[in-house]
């Protein structure tokens, strides 16, 4: 190897490697060859030729030192872990001590340490909470707290005063792509919910608010904000600044619905506001027989259905939206149409043998 090669090889450590976000990020970075990969989860994963998996449970400090406190050859961290709680309060704890844990055990050995990427979200801007300020912008106002989000970014500021590594925060819409047992995973919801209603015989209602269809939206791909990421944490203009990273395009549900009900061979008809997680919650059976009956892949009822997450999004009776010129100003150019998306997910989840 070319000593100049080695000099630029670049180490990153992906926490939350078996996300949405997160595994999607290895498989970008797992096509540039300048990179080494380290993925942390919970669950740990199989090493491959290009990525190296490390099982650890970030909410504990000493396990944290333990399994990362090793990994000197770290340049970049990138946090794209995530856990749920029941209320908005209770996400603070949990979701700032893993971050605090996993810089605090990586900082001090990785003495070549460039950078550290925060996925953040829409929440930053209130948009869980409410009809909030339309296109959002990185400038915006924080929202009174609790919020792990902007804990998390102010945390990474402040341990970044008089350091030579920089950081980021990406701010995607709703992350769509490839991912088992996530708890966000809105093309899964989508694709599993339509594959039933065929099964049942039934068009495909859309289940959210009666206002819900009619707001403007947008929606992150998971490969391109995986670019986007890579990007922002290796260009030099990006440091210490935040990002929001859309598709690029905005869509109304009552257009797109009838298109995505076509991919599946269904028809519509007119919404209807129902829980997705009351009327799922008897499917698993059917859902089983529907895996023998078309060779599906193995997996549980529990792995492939995200139904809370889709109430969540579905009861969205307001635009939520961003404003994503700040990346493309700073250099960041990629878009991707969002119904091309939903039809490349589901014509992946479908030659994985996840759905019919």
């Amino acid at each position: 190897m070319n000593p100049n090669d080695a000099a630029q090889r670049k180490t990153a450590l992906v926490i939350g490697a078996n996300g949405v976000i997160g595994r999607n990020l290895i498989g970008h970075l797992a096509t540039l060859p300048e990179w080494d990969i380290i993925g942390v989860s919970r669950r740990g994963g199989v090493n491959t030729s290009r990525v190296r998996y490390i099982a650890a449970d970030l909410l504990d400090p000493e396990e944290s030192r333990l399994k990362l406190g090793t990994l000197p050859e770290v340049t970049h961290i990138f946090y794209a872990a995530y856990q749920d709680r029941p209320t908005w309060a209770e996400l603070v704890p949990p979701n700032l001590a893993m971050l605090v844990n996993a810089v605090e055990a990586v900082e001090p050995v990785a003495r070549h340490l460039q950078h550290s990427s925060l996925m953040q979200g829409y929440k930053v801007y209130g948009a869980h909470l409410g009809p909030f300020k339309t296109p959002a912008r990185e400038t915006d106002a924080n929202h009174m707290p609790p919020e792990f989000n902007i804990d998390q970014q102010n945390f990474l500021e402040q341990r970044q005063i008089g350091k030579n590594w920089t950081w980021s925060a990406l701010r995607p819409s709703v992350v769509c792509g490839f991912a088992l047992g996530n708890p966000m995973n809105l093309a899964m919801v989508i694709a599993v919910y339509a594959s039933i209603s065929k099964e049942l015989g039934l068009p495909l209602r859309f289940p959210g608010k009666p206002g819900a269809y009619h707001s403007l939206l947008e929606m992150t791909d998971a490969g391109l904000l995986a670019q986007a990421t890579v990007w922002a944490a290796t260009d030099s203009r990006c440091a210490n600044q935040a990002f929001n990273i859309t598709n690029g395009d905005l869509f109304r549900w009552d257009e797109l619905w009838p298109k995505l009900a076509a991919f599946f061979g269904l028809e519509t008809a007119p919404p209807l506001p129902m829980s997705l997680s009351v009327v799922m919650e008897d499917k698993e059976p059917l859902w089983n027989g529907m895996v023998e009956k078309y060779g599906l892949e193995p997996n549980s009822y529990r792995d492939v259905s995200s139904w809370g997450f889709g109430d969540f999004v579905f009861s969205w009776d307001y635009d939520f939206f961003a404003d994503g010129s700040k990346a493309r100003r700073f250099g960041f150019h990629e878009f991707i149409d969002t119904e091309a998306m939903f039809m490349n997910i589901f014509t992946d989840l479908r030659s994985r043998k996840m759905i019919p």
